[in-house]
């Protein structure tokens, strides 16, 4: 009996400060009622002084409402961040290695988990580790902003294996290249992109040349999730669009989303049907020539 009226208790003081946090978020921080609810599932704040001093924090930066929004939405703890003691050494680094106060809005409105990571441990290691790589600040910053993960991974796990692909035939001015065109593919999972790399290479393409890095820069570029596709299925999809369709594969690299359908139920079908449709125009076209 003492358990049900606890637990009744205990359900109805959540639900109350659930309705309070949403209230004071929709009413008092100006936030819709859709995001407002998303953030009282995560954070709960008696006063209105935490989410407004972020609030007024990044509209001192430049932030637009939306962008803030955008923010919190995609990560709503942010809202009880220490804005002088644990933002703001974040910002100003990042503005002292070169980012407009425009870009950095746009930047960390896409990405703000870059927010919730170390300055000292995640943020000015993984810098100044791809400062080493590249040998240039301007490539370094165009590097974050192609893809602002690049400051967050762990590099220990993902960019520095990657890194070392010289082993499988990949020159060192390659894996530079592709890391500033498409920094994201080297923080991939390094099993999973060595695999990758070797697909590639029995594609009959020259991992030593540069057309290697335009097939998995098309590949990131044009449909991410493709990477993430079991090589079995690749190679099937492949063997069936190349060897037996006669498609090229430079074709499919530049149309990636082909290799996350699935072969027997969509591509084996259509492709066979187009292939039917060729022919019987070739037939009607030589009927008419005749």
């Amino acid at each position: 009996m003492f358990y049900r009226r606890w637990h009744r208790a205990s359900v109805h003081s959540f639900s109350a400060r659930k309705s309070d946090s949403i209230f004071r978020a929709n009413q008092e921080c100006g936030f819709s009622p859709e995001l407002a609810s998303r953030v009282s599932n995560f954070v709960h704040f008696e006063t209105p002084e935490k989410p407004d001093s972020l609030i007024v924090f990044l509209e001192n930066h430049g932030f637009s409402q939306t962008q803030i929004a955008n923010l919190i939405k995609r990560q709503p703890t942010l809202l009880l961040s220490d804005t002088e003691k644990t933002l703001l050494p974040k910002l100003e680094f990042l503005y002292s290695i070169g980012f407009s106060r425009p870009e950095l809005a746009k930047l960390l409105s896409s990405y703000p988990l870059l927010l919730k990571s170390s300055l000292k441990k995640q943020i000015i290691p993984s810098f100044n580790l791809l400062r080493n790589l590249f040998q240039s600040h301007v490539k370094t910053v165009k590097a974050i902003k192609r893809y602002t993960g690049v400051l967050v991974y762990d590099s220990e796990s993902y960019l520095c294996p990657n890194m070392n692909k010289r082993g499988i035939g990949v020159p060192e001015s390659n894996i530079l290249m592709l890391l500033n065109c498409q920094p994201r593919a080297l923080l991939f999972n390094p099993v999973r992109l060595k695999e990758i790399v070797e697909e590639i290479k029995r594609m009959g393409i020259d991992s030593s040349t540069k057309k290697l890095l335009i097939a998995i820069n098309e590949a990131f570029r044009r449909y991410p999730l493709c990477m993430t596709v079991l090589e079995d299925k690749i190679v099937a999809t492949m063997d069936f669009l190349v060897n037996k369709m006669g498609y090229s594969s430079t074709l499919i690299a530049k149309q990636p989303s082909f290799l996350t359908r699935s072969l027997e139920k969509r591509i084996m079908p259509r492709a066979l049907f187009a292939r039917e449709l060729i022919s019987q125009a070739v037939y009607l076209s030589s009927i008419d020539e005749a």
